[in-house]
Parts: structure tokens; C-alpha cells; sequence
């Protein structure tokens, strides 16, 4: 049966093996090519309506007025500063040592309190040297009145020989015992001084004012004169100096005006510039150049009544130098920085805008100087000169972020940039 099959299966007249598959191939491809198509049409009709591409659109049109917020030059003054960094260091760091040995017996003191000069701290067994000075008294007593008995004598002997009645001989010698004896009275009287400046130093005080730190011996100690760590330390603090460095190219105008006899104010901020801890005024300039960084040292002083200053402290110095008057003052933010140097975007009366090249002079804070470039009363683009080109058609914007009309005829107050001015419109 199965060979029948085969021999009709061969004959000229039966169908071709496998021409039904071949059409099914045909038509799964071209399904597949429509399936291709129709995801490529989703995919870029879902690219082409993102919201993100409509509103970035806008951003570099040019079609229509840029919204931008304006600042007016003015014309006033502006200090000339100087922002560094430096170390609070005190006047002065004392170490109370013992000058003499003994048994510690009282420290008159809290740790961390303030104490002026003149004031007992610490108190040493004063025992021993006060046997040693009554000591020295008694044999000073007793030399003094050898010494006194010798002058008597030597009077008598003078009396004498005026009336040849002993030898000349014996008139020189007691008159050299009575010099030896003024000798002797002298060294006695070095001693008990030296017993007295020893029962003296036995209360030791505090030679300068300041806060005491933390003690380095406690009571009961025997105290020697070489120990290394002393008593207490002692730091002056009220007033106190901050050292900072300046570079050695900015030290002319800071002598010139210091020879003028100007006061240069110095404010001390924290690390992060943002609270001021204290305000002082430059006291003196080191005299020479670090050569390893090309600096000089310089000390301010200041009065830290409220103890904001605190030994070894960083902190970050802001020194006056001098102050520029009747000078053009922008916003920092309105200048621009390119290629061909420092720029701004000159709002003009038909609300376009012009590149006008500038010339900076000192910056303080969000306020810079302008040489030359600018006059009082041009207006310039402070937010929104990246969207910008010469020639640009502008629209000025309020504080809110709305677009605002501009009048030509009377020019916008200054205004203060806060943080809704400084946002950015897409």
C-alpha cells in the first residue's frame, strides 16, 4: 500500500511537495514587516508628543520676546577687601610653675575661671622656708652686732693712737675688722632677702589676666622646679589677635594706608563664612616675606568681650583695605565672562539688548565695580543672559517670575535678587 502511495506521489501530473509552505512563509514575513512598521510609527508619534520636547522648545525660541530680570548700575561706593584665612592666638599663654620645691597645698582656683593679675593660684608648704629665714635674721642679728662692737673699738683705737698710746698697727687692723664684719652683715642681709623672696614664691600668682585651663598637678603633689607640665596654664583672651596671611603683592596698599594712619577694620567669621563672630581692627604687619609661600603675616586684635574668639580657632578674616567712592556698582550676577573677556547684556530702550564689554574692579559680595563699560542708570540683564544673544528682544520680568512691560521713559528701580527672582522661567 505504502509503495502505491509513492509511485502516484511521482507521477508528472501530482502537486509539487511543499508549495503550500512556501506560500505560508511569504505571509508571515510581510506580517512582520507591517509589525516593525507600525512599533516604529508608535515609537517616534510618542517621541514627538513628549512634554518635555514642547517645553524645551520655547526655551531656545526666538520668535518672541525673552523674559529677563533687570538691575540698574548705581553710583556709590565700595570697600576694597580682602578674604582670608587665619588662627586666633592669644597675647599671651602663661605656664605657672613652681620657682621653688615643696608639697602643693592649695589651688585657689576652678578650672576654666577667669582670674585677673595679682591673684593667689597656688600655695606651696611654706614651713621649711620660714625656718630658713629666721635663720638667716639671727645670724644677721648677730654679725650686726659684732660689726657694731668693732666700730666702738675702732674709735677708741683712733683716740689712741692720736695720743700715741698703742701702735698704728693695731688701729689698721681693727679698722680691717670692721670691714670684714660690713661684709659679713651685707651677705647676711642677701640671705634673709633670699629666704623672704623663698616664703614669697611659696604663693604663686597669676602674672597675667585670663582662664585658667585644666590643672596638671593636684594638691598633695611634691612641685619641683623643673617639672615640665607646671601647675596651670593661664591664656589672656580679652583681648585677643587673629594671625592671617595676606599675599606678599597686596602689602603695599595695606603699609600705604597704615602709614596715613587709617584704622583698618577686620571681621572674623566662622568656617562657613556665613556668622560673624567678632570685629576688630589690624593691629601690626610681620616684617618680612615667607619665601616658601610668598605671604606676610598680619595680626588683628580684638576686643572678644563675648569670648566669640576662642584660642587656636580657625576662622575666616575679612580685612577693609579701603573703600572706592563715587564709583559705578552692578550686580556680580549681571556680568558675563567669555572669550574676549568680561561682559554684560545692556538692556536698551527698544527692550533689545546690546553685549557691552566691561571693565571690573573690586567685588564685594554680590556687588562688583565697574571701570568702565557701564554709566549710572544702564540697565542690565541680571537673570536669563544664558538664553540671550546681541540684539535679542526682551521682555523684563517682576519678582514673581511674570513677564512685566518695560517703559522706556522711566527705568525700573533696582532690585534686590532674593530667591524668586533668581529662578529661571523654561
Amino acid at each position: 500500500m505504502d509503495d502505491q502511495k509513492l509511485i502516484e506521489d511521482l507521477r508528472p501530473d501530482a502537486p509539487l511537495l511543499g508549495a503550500p509552505t512556501r506560500r505560508g512563509s511569504r505571509w508571515r514575513a510581510a506580517a512582520w514587516i507591517a509589525a516593525a512598521l507600525l512599533i516604529a510609527a508608535g515609537i517616534a508619534w510618542w517621541i514627538h508628543s513628549r512634554p518635555g520636547t514642547q517645553t524645551a522648545m520655547p526655551r531656545f525660541a526666538t520668535s518672541g520676546p525673552m523674559p529677563v530680570l533687570a538691575d540698574t548700575a548705581q553710583k556709590g561706593a565700595i570697600d576694597i577687601t580682602l578674604d582670608e584665612l587665619g588662627t586666633v592666638t592669644p597675647l599671651a599663654t602663661v605656664t605657672i610653675r613652681t620657682q621653688i620645691s615643696g608639697q602643693l597645698m592649695k589651688l585657689n582656683f576652678q578650672e576654666g575661671q577667669m582670674v585677673a593679675k595679682g591673684d593667689l593660684v597656688a600655695e606651696i608648704d611654706s614651713r621649711p622656708y620660714d625656718l630658713a629665714l629666721g635663720q638667716m635674721q639671727g645670724q644677721l642679728a648677730r654679725d650686726q652686732a659684732l660689726l657694731k662692737n668693732a666700730e666702738l673699738d675702732l674709735a677708741r683705737y683712733r683716740k689712741l693712737v692720736a695720743q700715741d698710746s698703742i701702735p698704728h698697727q693695731q688701729l689698721d687692723t681693727q679698722d680691717a675688722l670692721v670691714h670684714q664684719l660690713q661684709g659679713t652683715v651685707m651677705t647676711d642681709q642677701a640671705q634673709v632677702d633670699n629666704a623672704k623672696l623663698n616664703v614669697l614664691y611659696c604663693h604663686i600668682t597669676a602674672p597675667v589676666s585670663g582662664r585658667v585651663g585644666l590643672r596638671q598637678v593636684d594638691v598633695g603633689n611634691y612641685v619641683q622646679t623643673n617639672d615640665t607640665n607646671g601647675i596651670v596654664v593661664i591664656t589672656q583672651i580679652q583681648p585677643i589677635t587673629v594671625i592671617f596671611t595676606v599675599p606678599e603683592d597686596e602689602v603695599p596698599a595695606i603699609m600705604r594706608r597704615l602709614r596715613a594712619g587709617a584704622t583698618l577694620p577686620v571681621d572674623a567669621y566662622d568656617r562657613s563664612r556665613t556668622t560673624k563672630l567678632a570685629t576688630g581692627q589690624l593691629s601690626t604687619v610681620d616684617n618680612q616675606v615667607d619665601t616658601s609661600t610668598g605671604t606676610v603675616k598680619l595680626r588683628a586684635q580684638f576686643d572678644n568681650a563675648g569670648f566669640e574668639l576662642f584660642p587656636n580657632q580657625f576662622v575666616n578674616v575679612h580685612l577693609t583695605v579701603d573703600t572706592l567712592n563715587d564709583t559705578t556698582i552692578v550686580a556680580s550676577s549681571a556680568v558675563q565672562r567669555g572669550a574676549a573677556g568680561s561682559y554684560v547684556y545692556l538692556i536698551n530702550p527698544d527692550d533689545t539688548v546690546t553685549v557691552r564689554p566691561v571693565k571690573l574692579g573690586p567685588t564685594n559680595g554680590e556687588r562688583v565695580a565697574v571701570a568702565s563699560g557701564l554709566a549710572p542708570g544702564d540697565q542690565v540683564v541680571v537673570d536669563g543672559a544664558d538664553k540671550l544673544r546681541d540684539g535679542a528682544k526682551i521682555s523684563r520680568r517682576d519678582t514673581a517670575g511674570a513677564a512685566a512691560p518695560a517703559n522706556p521713559a522711566q527705568p525700573a528701580a533696582p532690585r534686590r535678587r532674593d530667591g524668586a527672582q533668581g529662578q529661571k522661567t523654561p
